[in-house]
């Protein structure tokens, strides 16, 4: 009997484990109006980088650190991505994954519905389903903090993001999320 208990204690410790670490990853969301960061990023086996800020709900400025001056910003409705070469791509952001990863209520929802994934004793894992998109996001086990992502494009090409150096809830120059022009 003693084992049984002590076989059911331990079963339920883990339980609690798991719900803590998704209660704080929810309430470090809910404080987290932006933040800035460094990324890497690899589509296809093509690795760019550079640096982003993210302002919830749905805005991104990233600059990346390339000969071209890529940038990437949405301003919550409409995302660009613009060359110094001159191309220039805009979408409707819904029709985009980034549409979930940069909308925090969505994420709260559907990480509360979760089941999380311990990634090498340091990386909290979920697996997002939705309109035909399939999100797996990253979070750190030590301090909750989004660490990255994993989504196929709009071209389908399997996009993994992953972030460092970050800032939570700095200043933001709104100007920051100003669509750039076609020219």
């Amino acid at each position: 009997m003693k084992k049984f208990l002590l076989i059911c204690l331990l079963i339920n410790s883990n339980n609690f484990g798991l719900a803590s670490i998704k209660e704080n990853i929810i309430n470090n969301l809910i404080m987290t109006k932006n933040f800035s960061f460094i990324f890497e990023q690899n589509i296809n086996g093509k690795v760019e980088s550079g640096k982003c800020v993210i302002e919830y709900p749905k805005k991104i400025f990233c600059k990346y650190k390339n000969k071209n001056n890529k940038i990437l910003v949405s301003n919550g409705r409409s995302l660009v991505i613009k060359n110094k070469n001159g191309s220039y791509y805009r979408y409707p952001i819904k029709k985009t994954p980034l549409n979930f990863i940069l909308d925090k209520n969505f994420l709260i929802n559907k990480i509360k519905n979760a089941e999380e994934r311990i990634i090498d004793k340091k990386f909290i894992n979920f697996k997002i389903l939705k309109e035909n998109n399939e999100i797996n996001i990253f979070f750190d086990k030590k301090n909750f903090n989004l660490i990255g992502w994993q989504t196929l494009d709009v071209y389908q090409n399997l996009n993994i993001t992953y972030i460092s150096t970050i800032k939570i809830n700095q200043k933001i120059n709104e100007d920051t999320f100003k669509l750039p022009s076609q020219n």
